[in-house]
Parts: C-alpha cells; sequence; structure tokens
C-alpha cells in the first residue's frame, strides 16, 4: 500500500476525550499514594500518630500480598478493617473474558465501571506474554485512543476517557490475581517480570495517572517491578518526554515507524504537530539515557511503504548520537487494514544493515496473533458479541 494523499488538515491528529471519570459512591484505594492514603485514613478517624503505621500495612496487603479484602488484613484490628469495609474497597477492574492464544498469551478484557451506572461501564484489554526468561504485561492507560495512527487497530476507536491510577495498577494486580503470582507463591518466583505501557492509549496523553501508577507499581515495598523492567510507549507527545524521564524514570520507547515527516504524517498524524526533529531531540535530552538504558525505536514494517534499505539508511543517520536499539514489529494484520507486513526477506535485510551500522535491531515474534492480541491489534472486539457469547466467555474465565 502507498501512502494517501490527503490534505494536511484532512487526518485528525488528536481525539478529545468523550467523558471523565465519575468515582463510584465507596471508592477503591487501589492506586492511591501513601499520602493520600494517610488522608482516607484520617477521613475514617484514625489518629494522626497511627496513620504511618497503618498506611504500611495497608501497601503491604495491598500490593506485596494482593489481598482483595480488607478482612484479609488480618494485622489491621478489626475496627479499622470494618470503618474501611464501610467507606472503601479494594476492588479492581473484573475480568469479563479471557482468551488464551495458542503460543500461550493471555488476553484480558476487563471492565472498568464508571460511577454506580454499570450500563455506562466501559473496558479496557491488557495482555500477558510468557517468555522463557520473562513474562511481560501490556497494559492500557486509556479507554480508547488519543491518536489516529494509520495501522493501528487500537487507533481506529473513540477516544472514550482516561484511565485511574487505580484503573492502570488495578490491571497489573488482576494479573497477579489470575496467574496465582502474588508474595506467597511457593517457589518464590514471579510470573509478572516486566511491565510495557503498550496497550490501548497514549500514556503521555494520561500523564499524572500513568505516573502515579508506574510510582506504585515499582515501588519496592509493594509490586517491586524495577523501573527498568518498566516501559513506557509514545507516538511522540513531545513535552511530556523529558518530564516522563524526570517524574517517573522508565525505560521509553517510541513509536517512530518512518523516516522522513511526510509519511509519518500519514501513519503516525501526531507527527505534524511534533515533527521527527523535534521527536528526537527529546529522545537526546531524555534524563538517564545511556548505553545500558538505551531508548527503543519501535518500527513497524509495510510492505512497498516504509521498509526500503533507503529507509534503513536514512533511520541509521537519524539516530545518530542517541543511545538506541531498534524493534522491528512485523505488522499484525487486523479485520479492514490496507496494509501488509514486509515479506520476511526484506525484514531481514533491513535489520541486517542496521545491525552492520551498530545497533541492536532485533525482529519481534508476533505473539496472539490468532487472538488479536499482537501489537496494534487491541480493540475489545468482544463488543460485537451477543449477550450469550460474553456470558460464556465469562463463564470461562471465572472458572479457569
Amino acid at each position: 500500500m502507498q501512502p494517501t494523499t490527503e490534505p494536511r488538515d484532512a487526518i485528525l491528529v488528536e481525539k478529545t476525550p468523550l467523558e471523565t471519570y465519575v468515582p463510584p459512591a465507596k471508592p477503591s484505594l487501589i492506586g492511591l499514594s501513601r499520602t493520600e492514603l494517610a488522608d482516607r485514613l484520617g477521613e475514617i478517624g484514625v489518629a494522626p500518630a497511627q496513620r504511618k503505621m497503618r498506611v504500611q500495612q495497608l501497601w503491604h496487603w495491598l500490593y506485596f500480598r494482593g489481598a482483595q479484602s480488607f478482612d484479609d488484613m488480618t494485622s489491621i484490628s478489626k475496627g479499622i478493617r470494618a470503618e474501611l469495609a464501610q467507606h472503601f474497597t479494594v476492588d479492581r477492574p473484573e475480568v469479563v473474558a479471557e482468551q488464551i492464544s495458542n503460543d500461550g498469551t493471555r488476553k484480558w478484557l476487563l471492565r472498568l465501571p464508571s460511577g454506580d451506572n454499570l450500563q455506562k461501564a466501559h473496558e479496557v484489554e491488557c495482555v500477558y506474554i510468557p517468555e522463557t526468561d520473562r513474562g511481560t504485561l501490556c497494559v492500557s492507560s486509556q479507554v480508547g485512543c488519543t491518536l489516529n495512527c494509520s495501522f493501528c487497530h487500537t487507533g481506529t476507536q473513540r477516544l472514550v476517557r482516561n484511565l485511574t491510577a487505580g484503573e492502570i495498577v488495578g490491571q497489573i494486580m488482576v494479573a497477579r490475581d489470575r496467574l496465582n503470582d502474588w508474595a506467597d507463591r511457593e517457589d518464590g518466583t514471579r510470573r509478572v517480570t516486566n511491565i510495557v505501557m503498550m496497550g490501548m492509549g497514549e500514556p503521555l496523553y494520561n500523564f499524572d495517572a500513568v505516573r502515579d501508577a508506574l510510582l506504585i507499581v515499582g515501588d519496592n515495598e509493594g509490586i517491586g517491578i524495577s523501573r527498568r523492567r518498566i516501559t513506557l510507549s509514545t507516538s511522540g507527545v513531545v513535552p511530556n518526554i523529558v518530564r516522563a524521564g524526570e517524574e517517573i524514570g522508565v525505560m521509553l520507547a517510541i513509536s517512530l515507524h518512518a523516516v522522513r515527516d511526510e509519511l509519518r504524517n500519514e501513519l503516525v498524524p501526531l507527527n505534524r504537530k511534533y515533527p521527527i526533529k523535534e521527536l528526537l531531540q527529546a529522545c537526546r535530552d531524555y534524563p538517564g539515557a545511556s548505553n545500558a538504558r538505551r531508548i527503543t525505536f519501535e518500527y513497524v514494517m509495510l510492505k512497498g511503504v516504509n521498509d526500503s534499505l533507503d529507509d534503513a539508511k536514512l533511520l541509521v543517520k537519524l539516530l545518530k548520537g542517541i543511545h538506541a536499539k531498534i524493534n522491528l514489529i512485523p505488522f499484525n494484520p487486523w479485520p479492514g487494514t490496507a496494509y501488509e507486513c514486509s515479506d520476511w526477506d526484506q525484514i531481514e535485510k533491513f535489520s541486517e544493515y542496521i545491525f552492520n551500522a551498530g545497533y541492536s535491531s532485533p525482529v519481534r515474534t508476533p505473539r496472539g496473533r490468532d487472538i488479536l492480541a499482537a501489537c496494534g491489534q487491541l480493540k475489545s472486539e468482544t463488543e460485537k458479541l451477543s449477550a450469550r457469547e460474553r456470558q460464556a466467555l465469562r463463564a470461562m474465565a471465572m472458572t479457569d
């Protein structure tokens, strides 16, 4: 497929959220910082002198033990547990459906109630990818997506709203629930070892919630996933890239996909606002980037569009001076797309040129294609299912 010739203003760069989050009458404590937890304890009458200790207890039970009710928190007095249960919950998103790929990849459809109106409940998807040496969880940051990347299935959705920090952390907690992955695992190992913010949504357009969530995920007294095992992927929200390095400090990935502005304007319309030169300068300025903490540049391979050796040569030239590796992604098809995946021989030639120029250039193995769980495929396809089909999938998820 060749790029379109639409006028510059014909492609929408960003979408506006259709809704804002409406909290339930009894909110969950998941996603609150230690300071916020102390404030909530004060609201139910816990004396100031006790709050620091109680916060530490709550933190341990929520994020280290994965407690699913206040009754499980046996080191906290019954009176305080009763008060907590009267005003708050420890609810995470609800598993509506689980699909398991032939390669072991799991995709969960998660329901996020909007206030107390279940008719307005929204759904997102997250994906668990087991590998020999790690288990990676792909986490969503928005219901829908702000952007309109033309090769991405998720980008064809409306942007409904941003997720809260609790809904982002909650996806990781759901995965640990489903995988029996909390502190009491008999072998002491972890199944979820890596987090990638590469699910539904553009993380840097939900900056505050993503930051607050990832600080909880990286806290070594709780979920305890090292920041070097957390990767935030952005399509290029330039003003928030350096800020992410300063305030979150996780690994950075850039959805690049093109080396010329005229093509990237169409593949990633956000490029019209923040062109390649500005994006790469933000990468050069990213705090903490080094040869040991390289920035990943994601490059989806599209047949006849961006996969020539001239493209490879310009890619190497553009990245000069940046601590970088290039992750080549065979295009994952989805219903209605006009793009095709590059031929494998061409992907290998492209990769070889980059490697010989001194850059790591792994080709990402597609995972979960049969359940539309691969890169760029997330779109809550279960919305189209009948009530009976949805009920069957939910029952399977509850009994697995």
